[in-house]
């Protein structure tokens, strides 16, 4: 999988989150947001361009309708955010917390989550290509009725998540792990197991496999 990675300049201006209110677009672009705070706050069609995010807590807060291109984010709380219809686009999430956020109608492409926290996080009706979930921990996190091409699951745990009239075909999960995992029979042909996952997968299937 070729993932494009975030375009960012080499020299980017400091700001505060909160700066993002001086302009009437709601658009930071090509900014350094360091150690800011937006918890439960609410911001509809926030545009963040070219831009490192670190450090900042958004946790609780919904950003629907939200643009998000070549953007980087490390060390940030954004647990139970709503990203609801969001465009993100060569964006990365490294050692973020995401508990429990939504990713409804959104179209994803180009993304990394890196070493972070998706527990309870919710992905429905939006297309998700070019994915790399990377040593994160995702249990029971839903992907409900998403469209998937080119998304691997590397090193992470994925207990208990759910994929619910969503396909695998084609998706690499082979290096993952989990004790349970809930999909249909028909959505996990050709998805991409060890041989160790063949085996739980045909024991929730209820087949017995002989040695």
């Amino acid at each position: 999988m070729k993932r494009i990675p975030p375009k960012l300049s080499a020299s980017l201006e400091q700001a505060k989150f909160n700066h993002i209110f001086l302009d009437e677009d709601h658009m930071l672009e090509n900014r350094e947001v360091i150690d800011s705070e937006f918890a439960n706050g609410t911001m509809d069609r926030l545009k963040i361009h070219g831009s490192v995010v670190r450090g900042c807590n958004f946790s609780e807060s919904t950003f629907t309708d939200t643009d998000l291109l070549d953007v980087r984010f490390v060390d940030c709380d954004l647990s139970n955010v709503n990203f609801s219809k969001a465009s993100i686009h060569r964006v990365e999430f490294i050692n973020c917390k995401l508990v429990g956020s939504r990713f409804d109608e959104c179209s994803i492409k180009n993304l990394l989550f890196k070493e972070s926290i998706l527990n309870l996080a919710v992905m429905s009706e939006g297309k998700l290509e070019n994915i790399l979930f990377e040593t994160c921990r995702m249990g029971s996190t839903d992907f409900f009725d998403c469209k998937m091409k080119k998304v691997v699951f590397d090193d992470c745990e994925l207990d208990e998540a759910r994929f619910i009239d969503t396909s695998l075909n084609g998706i690499d999960i082979s290096t993952s792990h989990f004790e349970t995992f809930d999909i249909k029979k028909e959505d996990l042909e050709g998805c991409i197991v060890s041989s160790t996952q063949l085996i739980q997968f045909a024991s929730m299937l209820g087949l017995v496999v002989k040695n």
